[in-house]
């Protein structure tokens, strides 16, 4: 009889990663610098994303953008992320993230400059560890002050030009 693991949500499990590695960060840049540690954690994290990423894929078992996008559920597990889905075939993923409880609990914590370096610069490594051909593309991020997160995946090779809509009331491009 197999035992399966307990997990944890995700937003839960980054909590408990950023109180751990914050003060870690901190302290090292004390003494190394703070542009040198963020490259060392940046490294690191996207290694980790990109090993999370091949895993999923073996889980999976298959390693489409049909299947990645069958596994946002994760990553909006109890509400951690608000998603307004623009486009899903079986070449291009594109949505906005509207609300982020991820960007809201590092910023809790104190520790909201490092939010886009623990969390945010997984989501390429991920992509690219599940499947070297999808690509993304994203140009602005809550954590970063912007409104909403602007993810779009895709197949290398197809357009990665978003879907056309009408700009919201707090689109830049408005």
């Amino acid at each position: 009889m197999s035992e399966q693991k307990a997990r944890l949500p995700l937003l839960e499990q980054r909590e408990i990663e950023a109180r751990i590695v914050g003060p870690l960060v901190r302290a090292f840049a004390e003494v190394v610098g703070r542009e040198k540690t963020l490259e060392i954690v940046a490294g690191v994290i996207r290694e980790l994303a990109r090993e999370s990423g091949a895993a999923l894929a073996e889980t999976l078992g298959e390693s489409t953008l049909q299947a990645f996008a069958g596994s946002l559920d994760r990553w909006r597990e109890n509400g951690a992320l608000e998603i307004d889905m623009l486009e899903q075939t079986p070449e291009r993923l594109s949505f906005n993230v509207t609300r982020c409880h991820y960007a809201e609990m590092y910023r809790a914590l104190g520790l909201g400059e490092l939010g886009a370096s623990l969390s945010c610069q997984r989501d390429f490594a991920l992509a690219q560890g599940f499947n070297p051909s999808i690509e993304l593309t994203r140009t602005q991020t809550i954590m970063g002050g912007a409104s909403y997160c602007d993810f779009r995946f895709h197949l290398a090779g197809a357009s990665s030009l978003a879907p056309d809509r009408e700009p919201g009331p707090e689109d830049p491009s408005a």
